[in-house]
């Protein structure tokens, strides 16, 4: 059993950055791969990005290359979200995902198996 809990949402303006956290506890988050999604109003769930489990290898969404970067760090059971010239389009509840153990980093919300609750990034125009 996984718990995640996420920080780190709240309002910014446009152009402006922000630091989600999610804290881990249970056994085995040093084996799983980590990703953050989103759930903008109105709309899907959909992949933000991802790190390996070891670190070093992510993925990243194309509507956030460049701007965002996910990283890991296994010895505080923490994976973090670096958020850059932020734009009202990034506006969503953000969530925190923990992937079976020993997968390669997934784009697809069925190949997690942990959930945190969320947190919500508002960015204003």
């Amino acid at each position: 059993q996984v718990q995640l809990v996420e920080s780190g949402g709240g309002l910014v303006q446009a152009g402006g950055s922000l630091r989600l956290s999610c804290a881990a506890s249970g056994r085995d988050f040093s084996s799983r791969s980590m990703g953050w999604f989103r759930q903008p109003p109105g709309r899907a769930r959909e992949f933000v990005a991802a790190v390996m489990w070891y670190g070093g290898t992510t993925v990243y969404a194309d509507s956030v290359k460049g701007r965002f970067t996910i990283s890991r760090d296994n010895a505080k059971n923490a994976v973090y979200l670096q958020m850059n010239s932020l734009k009202p389009e990034d506006t969503a509840v953000y969530y925190c995902a923990a992937q079976r153990t020993m997968r390669w980093p997934s784009r697809n919300g069925d190949e997690y198996e942990y959930w945190g609750q969320g947190t919500q990034v508002t960015v204003s125009s």
